[in-house]
C-alpha cells in the first residue's frame, strides 16, 4: 500500500492504491502511520516528498469503508487518520506533497 525510496537525502513516500484512486482506508493509515514513525528515526533525511500512484493523488477517504460504520466506530476512524496526518505533519524535514492531477486536501490549521 506504501511504497518508499530514498534517492541520497530525500525520501519518496508513494500511495499506492491507484485502484481506489489512494483513498485512504485503516490498514493504509495503519501503514502510513507506521512508516512515518520510521522515517522520523532517519537522521539523514532532509526533505520528504509524498506523491500517489496512478491519476489520483488522494482521493480522501475510503467510503467504502466507512459506510456502514456506526458514529463511535467512524469516530475511531476519523482519529485513526489524525494520528497518521499528525505524525506526518511533526516529522522535522520539510514534508512536500507531490500532486500531479486529482486530489482531497485537509485543511491545516494553525
Amino acid at each position: 500500500m506504501l511504497l518508499y525510496e530514498k534517492a541520497g537525502n530525500i525520501g519518496i513516500l508513494t500511495i499506492n492504491r491507484p485502484e481506489a484512486l489512494n483513498a485512504l482506508n485503516s490498514a493504509l493509515l495503519d501503514c502510513l502511520y507506521e512508516k512515518v514513525t520510521e522515517i522520523a528515526h532517519d537522521t539523514e533525511l532532509r526533505c520528504l516528498i509524498v506523491t500517489g500512484a496512478g491519476k489520483a493523488f488522494v482521493a480522501g477517504a475510503d467510503i467504502s469503508e466507512m459506510k456502514d460504520l456506526s458514529r463511535p466506530e467512524a469516530f475511531a476512524f476519523g482519529m485513526h487518520g489524525h494520528k497518521a496526518f499528525c505524525a506526518l505533519e511533526n516529522l522535522a524535514v520539510p514534508v512536500i506533497a507531490a500532486a500531479r492531477r486529482y486530489g482531497a486536501a485537509r485543511p491545516r490549521k494553525r
